[in-house]
């Protein structure tokens, strides 16, 4: 297939503010693709590549716009999927020049409409508005299948383009293979926000309320002695945690899938700040040093499969019982059922003494939701506090000089793609933030002016404010009083950022408006 068909259907979804429109352009598409190029077209509509990072920074992507554009198309998907695969085998010495030449190589073939859209995909750019849940849909529509049947076999496969091509090549009966085994890890279910126990128990009726921990995601796979540890972006930890194996391996089960947090604690039981945890699950580990000097603790709060039998579609209660029955309790996640706003008021004030953030709320009889985010888990912060996206930094005066130091922070648009701004902030940064800040998005630079230096939207930050108000200035309406730089999360994608819809009703429960 033609590269430029995908361009002009990526521009057409871009320009298309309609679901159903954006979901009839994919689907059109794919429709048409030759079924060796899925596995390319779906990530390109995705905003990504097959190949993931490919190493290319804004510094190289910047000299590139000055290369002549082809007069007409003549690039395939595959030539440009060959490309990207030299691109990513490029490194040591003398691979920045032979980068940099086959890129120029290949934007030289490239017609003006495809060299932008092949920019924007390698800057992390591409805001076209083709969003999983949208892409998912097309795959759906394209072959024919229930979007529901679609939806399940990607969460758990961990990937939207085997399945998409299982579906449109083979049809329903493909999908079948798509089940959760061991070794094989799913995205993680995601909570939405309430915004206190009330309100939670008025959405979910009785609840099963547990600590919400601000430790690293962890999933746990376990067959005979043989025991895995995934993070929340499914990147394989076990050799930095071998406590979670320990604990695995004293389990009754032969085969287990369990969902939890790993924490670092203090001696009297307290959580450590979150950048300490997360100091264990660095590139470069003396894992045995770290171990006596920073412990870490992995506690359990769900199964998602025991023995042969996934638990996915049992309820929370049946999951919560097989924990019970293979997990210590000092390793479980404390936990209250009730529907008594008093007893829940209370549980949530005891998490808090205890220097935990909150409460999560789930519901008793919901089902294991991977990779999506939804009412039958709540989460109940005690602070007001955002996980928003950096989108750009601005250049510090004073004692910051010589720093990117005023960031601009993002909401995801669950709607449209991309990322609203809500405001900027420069409070909170400590000095150690600073350093590391200023030379990480002097990586992932998209652009610059005089003031402002603009970045691939990929790092998370947990932010706290006082209040949301109303904003003439920012496009999404609102803003934040008095925002501060909690943390930053390296845990999480900007997949898992905060929405614009959730500042937005948590602005209307917090005013009336």
């Amino acid at each position: 297939m033609r590269f430029a068909e995908l361009v002009a259907v990526s521009r057409a979804v871009a320009e298309t503010s309609g679901r159903l429109e954006k979901i009839g352009h994919l689907a059109a598409l794919l429709a048409r693709v030759p079924p060796a190029e899925l596995a390319i077209v779906i990530p390109f509509l995705s905003g990504g590549t097959r190949q993931g990072r490919i190493g290319i920074g804004g510094a190289l992507l910047s000299e590139m716009r000055d290369v002549p554009p082809a007069a007409v198309p003549r690039l395939d998907i595959s030539d440009v999927d060959a490309a990207i695969d030299r691109l990513a085998a490029l490194s040591g010495a003398g691979s920045t020049a032979a980068r940099a030449q086959t890129l120029r190589e290949l934007l030289g073939r490239a017609t003006r409409d495809e060299q932008d859209f092949l920019i924007r995909l390698m800057f992390g750019e591409l805001r076209q508005g083709a969003l999983e849940g949208v892409l998912m849909d097309a795959v759906a529509r394209a072959s024919g299948i229930a979007p529901a049947r679609v939806r399940r076999a990607a969460m758990l496969a961990g990937d939207l383009a085997p399945v998409a091509q299982a579906a449109i090549v083979e049809g329903d009966q493909a999908l079948s293979r798509f089940i959760l085994r061991p070794f094989q890890p799913v995205q993680p279910m995601l909570a939405d926000s309430a915004g206190d126990v009330a309100d939670a128990l008025d959405m979910l009726g009785s609840a099963s309320l547990e600590y919400k921990l601000d430790g690293a995601r962890i999933q746990l796979h376990k067959v005979g002695d043989e025991v895995r540890v995934y993070t929340r972006n499914l990147r394989d930890v076990t050799p930095a945690v071998p406590e979670a194996v320990t604990i695995a391996r004293a389990m009754p089960a032969h085969e287990i899938v369990l969902d939890g947090e790993a924490i670092a604690l203090h001696d009297d039981g307290s959580p450590r700040p979150f950048q300490e945890t997360m100091r264990r699950f660095g590139r470069k580990l003396e894992v045995e040093r770290l171990c006596g000097e920073l412990p870490i603790t992995p506690f359990f709060f769900d199964a998602l499969y025991l023995d042969g039998a996934p638990l996915v579609d049992e309820p929370l209660a049946r999951r919560v019982a097989v924990l019970d029955e293979q997990v210590a309790a000092s390793n479980l996640v404390p936990r209250l059922v009730t529907s008594n706003r008093d007893e829940a008021a209370a549980f949530a004030a005891q998490a808090r003494a205890t220097g935990h953030e909150g409460v999560m709320a789930k519901g008793v009889d919901g089902l294991y939701a991977a990779g999506r985010r939804g009412q039958a888990w709540l989460k109940v912060k005690q602070a007001r506090a955002l996980d928003l996206v950096i989108l750009a930094a601005e250049w510090g005066s004073g004692r910051r000089r010589g720093t990117l130091s005023n960031l601009h922070l993002g909401a995801r648009d669950a709607e449209r793609g991309g990322f609203v701004m809500l405001g900027k902030t420069f409070k909170g940064l400590t000095d150690e933030m600073l350093a590391w800040q200023t030379k990480k998005f002097l990586e992932i630079e998209i652009g610059r002016d005089d003031y402002t230096v603009y970045v691939r939207p990929e790092v998370v930050a947990e932010v706290a404010f006082n209040e949301i108000q109303a904003s003439s200035q920012y496009p999404g309406g609102v803003t934040l009083r008095f925002a501060r730089v909690k943390a930053y999360r390296s845990d999480k994608a900007a997949a898992d950022a905060d929405t614009i819809g959730t500042i937005q009703a948590l602005y209307r429960g917090q005013t009336g408006v």
